[in-house]
């Protein structure tokens, strides 16, 4: 034992020691049925020979595990009455509650609330949180992570995000929206993005710019508006776009409600969807489908991002993921009369 250099002993060295799989190790720790008496004991020997006592089993072994995970919202709560964070919620809560876990809902508008909250983490009251709708300059996650919490993102600050997240097929979103409308011979195709420091409204409009470049159609700056994935943000993207360019014929809307306020500025501008302009949206919520015409719309799996980032926490409370996950879930685009 002297000649060890390693300092605190690992999950793989217990695992070595005791002669089972790391797996094995990790379901002994965190009480799991699924492991035999032998192994147990295996495990409990090298656990006590090796000193190991990792965070999580120090925790579960005094009885501090609080079997509840915080979904961190860092928005206000209008944005939680929309179909995406509603579905996220649906997804999140469906998957905890089959793992008899309970699920704690937070808004974070503030530097105080977000001041709060991290004392509340550090006080040890919740064993995982997942985070949506992150921006790129957004501390949180690193935060979460500094307290030796597990953490899943929805979406990722950056392509080098160092934190487990799930994500839909943003870029592919935003090239099929246009090689759909370039197909039905739209030439003059804006967009209107969501913020661009989230990784998401970048990915989509990278995806519009190669559907452009696919169908051989030239990019003009002039044709894209920056929006913010509200029906308002919406609206005022789809009034500069009308200004810049009168003769565009038809819009790629990286939101369904930024789709819906789009429609109405159109309407009020004396324009026919999609006669006039064809519109394209992505989420594909019910207000798509409700929509006069019905909205063509690009169709993320939300709620199973949301049972999906929830099963990844899991896993990691667990002990069974150490490497960082980094799923994209694919999209598919629903054409309707709007298009």
């Amino acid at each position: 034992m002297g000649g060890r250099q390693t300092g605190r002993p690992t999950l793989e060295e217990v695992a070595a020691r005791a002669g089972v799989g790391r797996g094995t190790v990790s379901r002994v720790i965190n009480g799991s049925s699924r492991v035999s008496e032998q192994a147990k004991e295996a495990v409990g020997r090298a656990i006590a020979e090796l000193g190991y006592v990792p965070n999580r089993a120090a925790r579960a072994l005094a009885g501090s595990r609080t079997d509840a995970v915080a979904l961190v919202v860092p928005e206000t709560e209008a944005r939680l009455a929309e179909p995406y964070f509603l579905d996220i919620i649906r997804g999140v809560s469906a998957e905890l509650a089959a793992a008899d876990m309970q699920l704690l809902l937070t808004l974070i508008r503030t530097e105080q609330e977000r001041q709060r909250f991290e004392q509340y983490l550090a006080a040890q009251r919740v064993d995982g949180v997942l985070l949506v709708s992150v921006h790129r300059d957004d501390p949180l996650p690193d935060q979460v992570r500094a307290l030796g919490l597990p953490a899943v993102l929805n979406g990722r600050r950056s392509p080098q995000e160092p934190v487990a997240y799930v994500d839909s097929d943003n870029v592919g979103a935003g090239r099929s929206a246009v090689a759909h409308l370039a197909g039905r011979g739209r030439c003059r195709i804006a967009t209107i993005t969501g913020p661009l420091d989230m990784d998401a409204a970048r990915g989509r409009l990278a995806g519009y710019r190669q559907g452009l470049a696919e169908a051989g159609l030239p990019a003009d700056e002039l044709l894209v508006a920056t929006g913010d994935f509200t029906e308002d943000g919406g609206r005022r993207a789809m009034r500069e776009l009308l200004a810049q360019c009168s003769d565009l014929d038809a819009v790629f809307a990286a939101s369904d409600l930024m789709a819906v306020g789009a429609l109405a500025v159109l309407r009020a501008s004396g324009l026919d969807v999609p006669g006039d302009v064809a519109l394209v949206g992505v989420d594909d919520s019910p207000v798509a489908r409700h929509l006069d015409p019905p909205l063509t719309s690009v169709r993320q799996p939300i709620e199973e991002m949301g049972r999906t980032m929830a099963g990844l926490l899991l896993r990691q409370i667990a002990g069974e993921d150490v490497e960082p996950s980094h799923l994209v879930l694919p999209t598919e685009l629903v054409v309707r009369k709007s298009s």
